[in-house]
């Protein structure tokens, strides 16, 4: 494969964000009025770069949160390879306390290597991997391309993170997200290495 730079970020603010509600692969909410200010804030610092193409999920918040660049014209291919975990029934609905503890109880048995664990309907960061897999090999065969956006979600990156970095699955809560923070990975050709870390600093004028 051809040497690459590319750009991660995840997802702008939705109200489902602002509120503590549930989102996963199977809700499609659309970005705030934050969320949008982020996009253009990211859009302001990251202009310049000269990106041959954006890949995106296949949900609304991830191109809303790229449509700046696309209305520059680069082309653009939504991924639903690249979607959110499916958190199954419990997508849509508020983190109760109960809910909560369902979730860090979840989490725990992922972080001591059971990944093949599924959320209740949902799905394993093992089956997630699999298909971002898929998906990066699709991306990255594209050898006509050397910079890229990609714009996906939180639980997605930390997974796809441990795929390109070699870290096992256990270890994907050790890679921090925030809404529109970017992740950006230089790859030689044969292995990837991290020049930007959830950086948010095009954000700095939104706090």
């Amino acid at each position: 494969m051809s040497p690459k730079k590319i750009y991660i970020v995840r997802h702008g603010q939705t109200d489902f964000n602002l509120r503590g509600i549930v989102q996963g692969s199977g809700v499609d909410s659309s970005l705030n009025e934050l969320g949008q200010a982020q996009a253009i804030a990211f859009h302001q610092a990251y202009q310049s770069i000269q990106f041959d193409k954006i890949y995106t999920s296949a949900l609304q918040r991830t191109k809303q949160s790229v449509q700046p660049f696309l209305n520059q014209g680069i082309s653009h291919e939504a991924i639903a390879g690249l979607n959110e975990i499916s958190w199954g029934t419990k997508e849509g609905f508020p983190i109760t306390p109960e809910e909560d503890e369902y979730y860090h109880y979840m989490l725990r048995q992922w972080q001591l290597g059971h990944t093949s664990l599924r959320i209740e309907k949902g799905e394993s960061p093992d089956e997630v991997l699999a298909r971002l897999q898929q998906a990066m090999e699709y991306i990255m065969g594209n050898h006509d391309e050397q910079t890229i956006l990609i714009c996906m979600h939180g639980r997605a990156i930390r997974i796809l993170l441990c795929y390109l970095l070699n870290y096992p699955l256990k270890a994907m809560d050790m890679f921090e997200h925030q809404n529109l923070g970017l992740y950006q990975l230089n790859f030689t050709g044969t292995m990837y290495s991290v020049a930007k870390y959830n950086d948010t600093l095009h954000l700095r004028s939104l706090s």
